[in-house]
């Protein structure tokens, strides 16, 4: 089975970078896919193809608009749904998919730090795996998808 994972979350890190490196060199047999991650395209897409807007507020709500229809059909999709919390940014496009995922009864991994511990509570309660790396979330795709758990033999 080729599994399909969403990864949604914080665009300033690496991290997809590395659970991508980590998903290939562990043989998974997974697909990852996520939202746009260049800053300004996924600010600006609705106005780059639906007109300019003079508001602010419609400016922004035609670009989210847009990059819903991705969003919902990708997390639609999706086996598992990954969300990283960064450090950086509150990332409340983050908290949303997390919420949409778990209404969706999709399998949810949540990545953070321990300072984000309590303000992510419930997202963390709807989680079937709270992380704190991208090695982690390896681990855990790679115990999924095969069965296999790193230093055990059957």
């Amino acid at each position: 089975m080729n599994w399909t994972v969403y990864l949604s979350g914080e665009i300033h890190t690496d991290w997809r970078d590395q659970i991508e490196s980590g998903v290939r060199k562990a043989g998974l047999t997974v697909t990852l896919t996520g939202p746009v991650t260049h800053h300004e395209a996924s600010d600006d897409c609705g106005v780059a193809i639906l007109g300019a807007e003079a508001d602010k507020f419609w400016h922004d709500h035609k670009g989210a608009q847009i990059n819903a229809i991705r969003t919902r059909s990708l997390l639609a999709e999706a086996d598992i749904v990954v969300v990283r919390f960064g450090e950086k940014y509150k990332q409340w496009n983050a908290a949303f998919d997390a919420g949409y995922a778990s209404a969706l009864g999709k399998p949810l991994i949540v990545m953070h730090q321990d300072e984000h511990a309590h303000a992510l509570k419930e997202v963390d309660a709807a989680a079937l795996a709270v992380t704190k790396t991208p090695d982690q979330v390896v681990e855990i795709l790679r115990y999924v998808t095969n069965g296999k758990l790193a230093g055990y033999t059957d």
